[in-house]
């Protein structure tokens, strides 16, 4: 009779106890384990095979436990479950299954002095073999509680078990098949980590792989492989156990790293740890446009890609300069660009494996712009204050016309309006026009956000009233006139400013030729006077005895300089004088 933990309704004061210890004392030591065993196995459709949970408290002794295991029920049914050689002396819950949900469900008490050791059993599970492939069994919670008066949580690892299921060959009997069975005592499979790929389930781009696990004290001997095979058995045999490992170059593809330790006892649980690797980026990407329309303002393609390792994770889309986007393909291989302006466009695709590698293209596109409107009707000039009203038509009835409307080198201001059926459409200003230049055109947007170039663009002077206008000439003329007029004045008091400070230098300059002229003539009676008494002391000389030929030299040339002299004075001063009785 299948049992189902989901049925039972009733809450033990037992199982209140341990949630309660479980959820107010946090865990101070991990010392335990919770594993299955044997842990693979290969077996045939149609057939019945048994494997149990054991734990393992070498240091601590512990008190309770409890877990669910799950199953995969397409591969795997449960035939039914036994506490036969159970530790547990006190089941706070019966053990049960559902082979719907494929769960098992188990909670018991050890009573004091509690369980320490290496392979204590708590249950055994049989299950048969419905199809043919991998049947992976795993705790998908767990809890082992130590005897400390507090019910602290010690486990630190839970093992898994995988097992394959091969199918039966038409004409063939179904195989008999004798599980492998761990001597009691032997070493639990102990729980293998990775630096390198932590996450079973994640592809890596690293082809170097680290991992470490723990060896019990007891421990003298291990077994290790690498393959590719989930129940593949570890055949390297290594005399000096070994916590750690580092496999390089290995190739694309799922692995299964196993490890096996060895006691006094035998050989004990294998432990099996799934890494994927990925060096390689995608194989294929192939864009195509898809577009009939050359106006579509969305750029539509189909992107192929295909990665022969870990397979397509998500494309980074982006249009020329733009920040790339991600893209998740639904199995359409559709992709469509945003709304875009006309133009020629650059779409480029990198196409991302689930490792992170990536292959990347690109493609070129061109949005053509509709049909551009027409400005049909508008008036070539205004008067200030005037209404301004404009009309035109485009070759989409009931599309969006946006006017935009600038005034002289101002930003142009944009105002929407809506085509009829027979594509007319009027536009009419919601301010009235102010003198000056007004510029106007017109762009077309239909219901897709396909946009037209713009419209020729139609120029409109506005003038002031004619009494603005005379105002605005009498201001003008005014506004040169007058600063004129004040140049002019500004000019006249110049001239005669300066004309009056040359009088008074010419006068100065007068007074100072006139006081020079006497200086001169004073300096020049002084030196004549001097040169006469030279001339006079040698003649005085030459009576009382003959001058010499250089003494009368001397004399001849004294009286010729002086004459000379006097004369180039006189001259100069003659001269002075007249300029400054003509100026």
């Amino acid at each position: 009779m299948e049992k189902t933990q989901h049925n039972v309704r009733r809450v033990s004061v037992g199982g209140a106890l341990l949630g309660a210890l479980f959820i107010v004392f946090p865990a101070v030591a991990q010392a335990a384990t919770m594993y299955f065993a044997p842990s693979s196995g290969t077996y045939a459709v149609g057939t019945s095979f048994t494997t149990s949970i054991y734990v393992s408290s070498a240091d601590q002794a512990m008190n309770a436990a409890s877990s669910i295991v799950t199953f995969p029920t397409d591969k795997l049914e449960v035939e039914s479950i036994s506490k036969s050689g159970s530790i547990f002396s006190l089941w706070v819950l019966e053990p049960g299954f559902s082979n719907a949900a494929g769960t098992i469900n188990l909670e018991g008490i050890v009573l004091n002095p509690g369980f320490t050791g290496k392979g204590g059993k708590i249950l055994t599970i049989r299950f048969r073999a419905k199809a043919a492939g991998n049947a992976p069994v795993s705790f998908s919670s767990g809890l082992v509680l130590v005897n400390d008066g507090k019910g602290s949580n010690i486990l630190a690892g839970l093992g898994g078990a995988n097992f394959t299921i091969n199918p039966v060959k038409p004409g063939e009997p179904e195989p008999v098949v004798t599980p492998p069975k761990e001597p009691s005592g032997t070493p639990a499979g102990p729980q293998i980590r990775s630096s390198t790929h932590p996450d079973p389930n994640t592809w890596y781009a690293q082809n170097v792989a680290k991992f470490a696990w723990d060896v019990p004290k007891d421990v003298i001997g291990a077994r290790i492989s690498i393959d590719k095979d989930p129940s593949s058995i570890p055949t390297e045999t290594l005399t000096t156990p070994i916590d750690s490992k580092e496999l390089t170059v290995l190739g694309d593809g799922v692995w299964y790293f196993s490890v096996r330790l060895r006691n006094d006892k035998g050989w004990g649980g294998i432990s099996r740890f799934k890494f994927q690797i990925d060096t390689t980026g995608p194989s294929l990407l192939e864009l195509s446009e898809e577009r009939t329309d050359a106006t579509d303002p969305r750029g539509r393609f189909i992107i192929r890609a295909e990665d022969g390792a870990s397979g397509i994770d998500h494309f980074e889309v982006r249009i020329a300069n733009e920040s790339p986007q991600i893209w998740k393909d639904d199995e359409s291989h559709r992709y469509e660009t945003p709304v875009l302006a006309p133009g020629t466009y650059t779409l480029i695709v990198k196409a991302v494996d689930r490792a992170g590698n990536s292959l990347e293209k690109s493609a070129e596109f061109t949005i053509q712009p509709l049909e551009a409107p027409v400005i049909t009707d508008y008036p070539t000039d205004l008067r200030s204050g005037e209404i301004l009203a404009v009309k035109g038509t485009t070759a989409y009835p009931g599309a969006e016309v946006d006017i935009y409307l600038r005034y002289e080198s101002d930003e142009p201001k944009r105002t929407s309006v809506r085509s009829g059926e027979d594509g007319r459409f009027t536009f009419v200003a919601e301010d009235r026009v102010t003198s000056g230049i007004y510029t106007l055109w017109a762009v077309v947007t239909d219901d897709r956000g396909a946009k037209s170039g713009p419209s020729e663009k139609v120029t409109i002077a506005v003038e002031r009233p004619v009494f603005l206008r005379f105002g605005t000439w009498a201001i003008g003329f005014l506004s040169i006139f007058i600063p004129l007029l004040a140049l002019i004045l500004l000019l006249i008091y110049l001239a005669w400013h300066w004309w009056h400070k040359f009088a008074i230098l010419r006068r100065k300059v007068k007074k100072e030729i006139n006081e020079a002229e006497q200086a001169l003539h004073k300096a020049f009676d002084a030196l004549k006077e001097a040169i006469g008494e030279q001339i006079r002391m040698l003649d005085l000389v030459k009576s009382k005895r003959e001058l010499t030929k250089e003494e009368e030299r001397i004399i001849k040339q004294l009286k010729k300089d002086l004459d000379h002299a006097e004369r180039y004075v006189r001259k100069e001063i003659e001269d002075v004088e007249k300029e400054v009785r003509e100026s």
